[in-house]
């Protein structure tokens, strides 16, 4: 499901006004001596909350606004090997052409190939407090740099401005999914055998992943001997876990057979209910269920009515398996 996090989600959104906690309360202000937000391990008051002003606002729902935004956290946090245009507006990067990457080699944040164009990893070594913010400089930085270049962010970047004001508002997010990251050398004709064994040694080690048809950001995974499917959600956290409630209460929150819902994490402000599929299943077994269930989830977010005694029970249930990882 992900890594847990030695923090709950207390964050301060990008206009600065206080956001809700976990269960829709008003978390408040983090205290000097709590752990900071952004899962540094640091204290607050020695990370986040330093009197010099310390790192950039730490921000939750860092990718909200984009187009696809549950899809960015998807290549952000739990896909490994996948690739997107990138459209930016009118006037930035003279039509350059930029492509979105969960992984680049080395966790690097851009590299500039020698044709020009620019590839933008999402899975990066450094975190500054605003994911939006740390991607649009080293946006910035390959937009400027020659070809062939690597693109790297040594320390907390300069005010400037978030991916938010450089993508096109309206284009369309289009993920496509790798079997592994040959898209790294796709520019090459006969890597050396050093780049070669590297990406090799890379494909060893990524999960077979596929994003299902018919829904947005839901991806089927296999690990091991278990097989998964992950779908991060837009919807605000108190409505989506009320709904998961009324369905599991039901019965009606698998996905066929005898799936599970096992409980869910929660990365830039969002939630991704995680479920366990049996081994063998496959993407292409869960074709005929995900849409069904993606219905029940509209029908049951519709509904406002109190929760039951039994419902009420089951979101406990849910909200007591969560895990913060971002």
């Amino acid at each position: 499901m992900g890594k847990k996090s030695r923090v709950k989600q207390r964050s301060q959104p990008a206009d600065g006004a206080r956001e809700s906690g976990p269960e829709g309360s008003d978390a408040g202000p983090v205290a000097p001596r709590q752990p900071c937000p952004c899962g540094s391990g640091r204290r607050y008051r020695n990370c986040h909350g330093r009197a010099d002003g310390g790192p950039a606002p730490f921000v939750a729902r860092t990718f909200e606004g984009l187009p696809g935004e549950c899809d960015w956290v998807a290549l952000r946090e739990i896909v490994p090997a996948a690739t997107a245009p990138l459209a930016l507006r009118p006037g930035v990067g003279d039509d350059s052409d930029v492509t979105v990457c969960s992984l680049l080699p080395l966790a690097t944040p851009a590299l500039v190939r020698s044709d020009g164009s620019v590839l933008l990893g999402l899975q990066v070594r450094a975190q500054y407090g605003d994911a939006s913010r740390d991607l649009a400089h080293a946006l910035e930085l390959a937009l400027a740099a020659d070809p062939g270049q690597q693109v790297d962010l040594p320390g907390q970047p300069p005010e400037g401005p978030r991916l938010q004001q450089l993508v096109d508002p309206v284009a369309p997010f289009d993920v496509t999914v790798h079997a592994g990251f040959d898209y790294w050398v796709s520019d090459r004709d006969d890597p050396d055998a050093d780049v070669a064994a590297a990406l090799q040694s890379a494909n060893d080690a990524a999960s077979p992943t596929v994003r299902l048809e018919g829904v947005e950001a839901a991806y089927w995974t296999r690990m091991g001997e278990r097989e998964f499917v992950r779908w991060v959600r837009p919807e605000d956290e108190t409505r989506l876990l009320d709904a998961l409630a009324r369905l599991h209460a039901a019965g009606a929150d698998g996905l066929g057979g005898s799936s599970r819902l096992l409980g869910m994490f929660r990365a830039h402000g969002l939630l991704t209910p995680v479920w366990e599929v049996p081994l063998g299943t496959g993407a292409d077994g869960l074709a005929t269920d995900v849409g069904p269930l993606s219905d029940r989830l509209d029908g049951a977010l519709a509904q406002d009515a109190p929760l039951t005694a039994e419902q009420r029970a089951a979101r406990n249930g849910l909200a007591n398996r969560q895990l913060t990882i971002r």
